[in-house]
């Protein structure tokens, strides 16, 4: 209702000026056919007489009782027809007028498929037009700037990545190297050797993986396989599958779920989301203390709470679920992630018709999640 109020206010002025030239053209017409005819009165028919005197060759009290019964007796009828024939004549013209408004619009769709940074400007009757446009234009700009920016983290992430690749790998292929050509090393050196490589192989791994990542993550949409399934459940599995890290950096999961709470959704992918959520808690979050997982639910959602004592910098939180954003800017082969953990967990997020979002203050931080328990009609479970 809104919108179509918006409509008419924004076309009131173009079409009051369409209304006032189809008026114009109107009264104009009809002002000029009476002013012709008293201009004109006497000599036009005294010519018509004449005219079929010497056509019909008549007498000239007959040619005048024919005038007078074709024309003056239906004068009001031609008159009319006059009047009509004029007005389509300047309606013509005002149309060739109106014309140009289109030829603005044409231009104006022109400079916004040319990415032209020149403003759209028309005529007042088409502000409503230029506004819209220039709108469009902005909008278009700014995620074109935002999509060089993502473009270009990303070009820098993978030249990162790359130079990271050379120093495990050349560790891999020194220690093995040193196995191989000296056969006579104590088992000593021996487990020192093998123990290095393994851990360079292990690390060498997870940069691949990344770059495996940052590709899927451009190259194919997220399908979901919704069911209903435990949420309590779902978050012990994940606890337990990261407990090796968590255990190394001194941290633990507290839950404060009561019941089941089932949700419908992709358990696997929401199971990754909160896999992410839990590694950037350990990866930027403080040593050996406990990250918190509290879940309520409403009439029609369940939000679940994620905390832990680390800040995250206020710079930081307007693009924490950006594609590419990472907290740690330095290359630390220990925290340097690929920046998509948060990105992807918050396209899962919006798939299953939810939110998240992002807290910190007074050194700790945490997540929020909201998830309908059971599906929006408006949201599709595959894609």
């Amino acid at each position: 209702m809104k919108r179509k109020r918006f409509r008419g206010k924004a076309y009131q002025k173009l079409l009051y000026t369409l209304f006032i030239q189809t008026l114009v053209s109107f009264g104009g017409a009809a002002f000029l056919v009476v002013l012709l005819r008293e201009l004109l009165r006497g000599k036009v028919g005294d010519a018509i007489v004449r005219f079929i005197t010497i056509t019909l060759d008549m007498d000239r009290d007959s040619a005048n009782l024919l005038y007078h019964m074709a024309v003056r007796n239906n004068i009001s009828l031609i008159i009319d027809v006059f009047i009509v024939l004029i007005f389509l004549l300047f309606f013509r013209v005002a149309m060739s007028w109106f014309t140009k408004y289109f030829d603005q619009m044409v231009s104006g769709i022109d400079k916004l498929a040319d990415e032209s940074d020149e403003t759209i400007t028309m005529s007042p009757e088409l502000d409503f037009m230029s506004v819209k446009l220039n709108e469009v234009n902005d909008k278009l700009k700014k995620r074109a700037e935002q999509a060089h920016a993502a473009e270009q983290r990303k070009n820098d992430l993978v030249v990162y990545l790359a130079h990271d690749i050379k120093t495990p790998l050349t560790s891999v292929i020194g220690y093995l190297s040193l196995l191989d050509e000296n056969p006579d090393l104590t088992s000593q050196q021996k487990s020192k050797f093998i123990h290095i490589a393994l851990d360079k192989a292990g690390r060498l791994e997870k940069l691949i993986n990344e770059f495996f990542e940052i590709t899927r993550y451009n190259l194919q949409d997220i399908p979901l396989h919704k069911e209903h399934f435990s949420l309590r459940y779902m978050l012990m599995q994940v606890a337990d599958e990261l407990y090796p890290q968590l255990d190394a950096h001194g941290n633990e999961i507290l839950l404060d779920i009561s019941g089941e709470l089932l949700l419908y959704g992709d358990s696997e992918k929401l199971a990754r989301v909160f896999n992410n959520l839990l590694k950037n808690a350990v990866a930027y979050g403080a040593k050996n203390s406990p990250i918190r997982l509290r879940a309520e639910e409403t009439e029609n959602h369940i939000v679940i709470l994620m905390e832990n004592e680390g800040a995250i910098p206020q710079d930081k939180l307007s693009c924490i679920f950006d594609k590419f954003c990472r907290l740690d800017e330095a290359r630390s082969t220990a925290t340097g992630g690929s920046g998509l953990g948060l990105a992807i967990s918050k396209d899962i997020i919006t798939l299953h018709g939810g939110s998240i979002s992002a807290h910190s203050s007074d050194g700790n931080t945490a997540f929020v999640i909201e998830l309908p328990r059971q599906a929006p009609a408006a949201v599709s479970s595959s894609s």
